[in-house]
């Protein structure tokens, strides 16, 4: 999990830091993305991509993480600006303010997937790079986190459409909730399952 951090660090990087997003695939609510900077000696077993954790794991590893990280940003999108610039646009914009909001300024940047950010930080994208690169396992459960926080507020003012569940993405009952109760101000109008209702 650190074969990408040490490559950077053997080129002369020190303050690396790994991005990764929450949300594309929802029908509400915004894209989150984190960027992490960890400490060289960092080693907590269990960071993974967020995706493969437990809700519990997930929680307890976002509070280590927060605690021992050389620093730490969140960035997102919301639901009118993914409308507004399509989905891929808005997660890349969101993983810049998440860099931005670093109060450390990194040297190098990992990001996951196969785009890198418009940014003057020299970079290298990643693909599954959740599964492969430390920090930014270390990302994506800060977003993920984050994100779900989010949706579970939202499940409080629109409880009809069981948020705090779903967390947004288009489940069988989500979809249904859709169709009776019709899209919520959160609801992203441009994506399929929204638009054409």
């Amino acid at each position: 999990m650190l074969t990408f951090e040490k490559q950077a660090m053997l080129s002369g990087y020190k303050l690396i830091a790994g991005v990764d997003e929450a949300g594309r695939g929802p029908l509400a609510g915004p894209v989150v993305s984190a960027a992490v900077i960890l400490p060289e000696n960092f080693d907590v077993p269990g960071i993974n991509d967020s995706k493969k954790l437990s809700p519990k794991k997930r929680a307890a590893l976002f509070q280590v993480i927060q605690k021992h990280a050389v620093a730490f940003g969140i960035g997102l999108a919301d639901h009118e600006e993914i409308d507004q610039i399509n989905i891929l646009q808005a997660s890349l914009r969101s993983m810049k303010r998440a860099v931005e909001a670093l109060n450390v300024a990194p040297d190098y940047l990992l990001i996951d997937g196969k785009f890198v950010i418009d940014c003057t930080i020299d970079q290298r994208s990643v693909i599954k790079g959740d599964m492969l690169s430390l920090s930014i396992a270390a990302a994506s459960i800060l977003a993920k986190v984050t994100r779900d926080r989010i949706m579970a507020d939202c499940d409080l003012q629109y409880p009809e459409y069981g948020f705090s569940r779903h967390k947004g993405y288009p489940t069988k009952a989500h979809k249904e909730a859709i169709l009776t109760h019709g899209p919520c101000p959160i609801h992203r109008k441009s994506f399929k399952g929204v638009k054409d209702i």
